[in-house]
């Protein structure tokens, strides 16, 4: 689970960077199959592109870092594919989705009533809230993640048309795309916020050594 949690770590931030170098490109977002710099966009980024022919409003392109930016995102999701394929099945044979994130409803009550006593949370174990957002994390981000990512390929999608239009389309799974990471990013860094109220210091190290080595 460290080792995952890591890898995933690393290839979250190379997809994220990746990522913005490749919208950069092309700023602009579409609803449907088609979408291009001659059709109205469902909305864009107010932010000039790295390609003179998108039009932005601004008179000036940025420098044009498509080549490697494609080549490190693609390269990034599969390892993150890998290692999140590695976490599920430890998670669901290790019994660790069932034992620390599925909430029963002891957890449920035992969550209101320390909430109703304005008690402080167990540091030590997951809350409800917490619980509930991992495993939509676990089980929903992350999949429609690889799901609208695989649909932006055109080699994939002549394999398996359905896996974009199922979605309406590669633009649509491209806009979707977008708010995923945006929703991905936001819980990195409510999770973060998290863990330095929680000790920071002391929770990544639990992340890197486990207690009885230490």
């Amino acid at each position: 689970m460290r080792l995952t949690h890591w890898v995933t770590t690393l290839c979250f931030f190379a997809l994220l960077v990746s990522g913005l170098e490749i919208v950069i490109s092309h700023p602009r977002f579409y609803w449907g199959e088609a979408g291009n710099s001659l059709s109205k966009p469902l909305f864009q980024i107010p932010i000039p592109a790295s390609r003179a022919t998108v039009p932005t409003g601004y008179k000036y392109t940025l420098p044009d870092q498509n080549g490697w930016s494609r080549s490190l995102h693609f390269q990034s999701a599969w390892l993150a594919v890998f290692a999140g394929l590695l976490y599920f099945l430890y998670g669901v044979f290790s019994g660790h989705f069932r034992r620390n994130l599925v909430p029963n409803d002891e957890d449920l009550w035992t969550s209101i009533v320390r909430h109703l006593r304005f008690e402080k949370p167990d540091g030590g174990s997951y809350n409800v809230v917490q619980r509930i957002t991992y495993l939509l994390v676990i089980f929903g981000l992350f999949p429609l993640m690889i799901w609208t990512g695989l649909a932006m390929s055109p080699a994939f999608t002549s394999a398996f048309p359905f896996t974009a239009s199922a979605l309406g389309g590669r633009q649509t799974a491209r806009t979707i795309h977008f708010f995923v990471t945006f929703a991905l990013t936001l819980f990195l860094l409510v999770h973060v916020v998290m863990v330095w109220r929680a000790g920071f210091l002391k929770r990544v190290r639990a992340m890197i050594v486990s207690e009885e080595a230490q």
